[in-house]
């Protein structure tokens, strides 16, 4: 199954982002589907390295940094958001690659199932 994952929410103001990674993460494991991420609004910020954040909370950009390594490298990080939001592509976990609205319609083409978080 080809499945599509569309991030909105902000990073840490509330668990849509890592609700829809854990799911990303289980779908991306399993031999029968093909999994891409796109990032945009405030979850581009999900994509950003150096993520600090309390011991024993979740950290995202370890576990979007595992969805890119089982699905090669298909995280997209809307630019036009990135800008927005002050972040350079350098900045940039990696594996996710920054991203147009373009690659996000093509995407939306090839998927046979869209969620959106």
């Amino acid at each position: 199954m080809k499945t599509l994952f569309i991030f909105n929410g902000a990073a840490y103001g509330d668990e849509r982002t890592y609700n829809g990674l854990r799911l990303a993460g289980v779908l991306a494991k399993r031999n029968s589907n093909e999994v891409r991420a796109f990032l945009m609004g405030d979850a581009v910020t999900s994509a950003k390295a150096g993520q600090k954040v309390p011991e024993g909370y979740y950290n995202l950009q370890i576990m979007l940094t595992r969805v890119a390594r089982e699905v090669n490298g298909a995280v997209g990080v809307c630019g036009t958001c990135m800008d927005a939001r002050g972040i350079q592509t350098d900045e940039l976990i990696d594996g996710a690659l920054r991203g147009t609205l373009e690659q996000l319609a093509d995407w939306s083409e090839w998927a046979e199932q869209v969620f959106v978080f």
